[in-house]
Formats: C-alpha cells, structure tokens, sequence
C-alpha cells in the first residue's frame, strides 16, 4: 500500500526546489546531479550500474519524483526492483516503445520495462504524439501489442497506418489489415465517459498490483509546463483516473515526471539528438521561472492528495 512519504531523485533540482510540497510531505533527497549531464536522454550501462547503486533498493510503496521527463528512463530502473507479477500503468504524451531509440532511453524505457516477465500487462495511458502516426510507428514495438500485454489509450488520435510489419490483435485496437498495410483506429479517450471506460480497463487488468508512472507532459499547459510538447488531459481527467486506481488496485510504486529544467547535456552527439528531439517551441517560454516553478508544484500536491486522500 503506497505510503504518504516522497522520494527525490534530484538530478535537475526541478523538484528540490518546490517549497510547499517539502514542507507537507516527509521526504527523502537522493543527489544525482552530477550525473544528470550524462543520463539525461539516455545512459550507459555503467551509468545505468551506478545510478541504481545511489538509488538503492528503496522506494516500493512510496512515490518518487525524478524531475524532467528527460529522466523518465530511470523508471524502467524502478520497475525492475519488484520481482512480484504486478501491472503497469503509463501515464505520458508519449508512448516510449521506439525500437531504435537507445536501449535505456526515455524514448524506449517501456520496452525496457516489459523486458521484466513480472510485468503481466502495460497500459499507457493519455498519448497523442506523432510517436503513434505514420511514418515513426514503423520503428514502434508492435509486437507488445499481443497477447494484449501491451495497450494504449490516447486522448484523441486520428487513425494511423503501418507499412510492411505485422500489427498483432489487441483489445485496444481496431485493425483493418490489406496486403501491404494495417490501419489502426485508436480506442480514444476524448468524449467518452472517462470514469466507466477506464473503470474496464483496469478490471481486466491481469494483476491487481500496479505500479504506476505519470509524465506530466500528458496533461495541457494549463496544468504543466515541461520541457517537452504539451498534452491533451486535463488534470481532472488525470486524477479521476488515479482515483479508481486508487480504489480498487494496490499500488506498490509510483512515479512522477514531466517538471521543467533548462536541458544541459554532455558529448556532441546527445547535444545534436536533444537538439533534433526537443521540440523548438514549448509553452514554458510563455512564462518565468517562478510562475513554471508554482504551476508544476501546485499539480504535484494535486497528485498527492488524490493518492493519500
């Protein structure tokens, strides 16, 4: 049963520095920062090694924050201290299943993620990135998609056709397959009844413990600034969902990302993927530091409540 105690991976003092959240919750601060130039986007091996050494084996029934989104990666680390057949539930813009991208990346940690046989099912939950169009689903995990190990649940996405590759059945799809092609319609979530429609998702959920992850780029600037695109969930949505898993899931770990910190990174090469990945307009230039700092900290607290309620 989670816990009303919090962990910091601080690795871009994007969370560290929110007053109101330190003062309400007891906490742990893990510094990372000197690692953060070089695991931002992506890391090693020995990287990946030495961050879990600073980690720990702590963190189950609790939450933990871990600051930019550029760090959702370090989730896959997370997950993989329980041993338990369990669920996991993806709250996120994007849906993190490249198969190109490097293997401990945030563009890929979910793949990583089902590496791990416990994982019975993923659910990602609120993506409406390109990520899902044509033609960057061709270097997507479809495979995860049978089975129905693997579901995703946009906001709202029009449908998407696959080249050439196999797109298994699954319950969150509707396929229509040609000779060179699959189209996918998408069971999305705008205007449906939100609290029924995932009230049946998580009742066919095949282990009743879950862990959860959010990235608060999944929700509309109104409710976060990230480093990345803004979503379409509004945070209502979010926490009405975290409400029924609440309810009737057993939650052995959550953790959030999606806060703001200007992108700084080691080496060349990641300095010209960033640069290519990020995109050039986010709705943070619109605002100051202090105004980013109180909006993610006020849906933070929002998030807490709701779990702890």
């Amino acid at each position: 049963m989670l816990k009303p105690n919090i962990r910091i991976l601080d690795f871009d003092g994007s969370v560290k520095a929110q007053p109101n959240l330190l003062l309400k919750y007891p906490h742990q601060v893990i510094s990372l920062t000197d690692l953060a130039c070089g695991s931002r986007l992506w890391m090693n091996t020995h990287m990946r090694k030495t961050i879990q050494e600073r980690v720990g084996a702590g963190g189950k029934d609790s939450v933990t924050f871990i600051g930019s989104g550029d760090f959702h990666h370090i989730s896959s680390l997370l997950v993989s201290q329980f041993t338990e057949p369990i669920s996991l539930i993806n709250f996120d813009f994007h849906p993190d299943w490249d198969i190109l991208s490097p293997r401990y990346s945030c563009g890929a940690w979910v793949n990583q993620a089902l590496k791990n046989k416990n994982i019975l099912k993923c659910v990602l939950v609120g993506i409406s990135s390109d990520d899902i169009s044509s033609p960057w689903i061709q270097s997507a995990n479809l495979g995860a998609f049978k089975n129905d190990r693997l579901e995703i649940y946009p906001y709202i996405h029009g449908a998407t056709t696959v080249f050439l590759r196999k797109v298994p059945e699954n319950r969150s799809l509707k396929l229509r397959k040609n000779f060179f092609s699959t189209k996918i319609s998408w069971e999305e979530l705008k205007g449906r009844n939100l609290g029924d429609f995932f009230s049946s998702v998580i009742k066919n959920l095949p282990a009743k413990k879950v862990y959860v992850s959010i990235d608060k780029d999944c929700l509309s600037s109104s409710y976060a600034l990230t480093n990345w695109e803004e979503g379409k969930l509004a945070l209502s949505e979010l926490l009405l969902m975290l409400k029924l898993i609440r309810d009737n899931l057993d939650i052995v770990g959550l953790d959030v990302t999606g806060d703001y910190s200007p992108v700084e990174v080691r080496g060349l090469l990641k300095s010209l993927i960033s640069g290519w990945d990020h995109p050039r307009e986010i709705a943070a230039q619109k605002y100051s530091p202090e105004e980013i700092l109180h909006l993610n900290e006020s849906t933070n607290l929002k998030i807490l409540e709701t779990l702890f309620l």
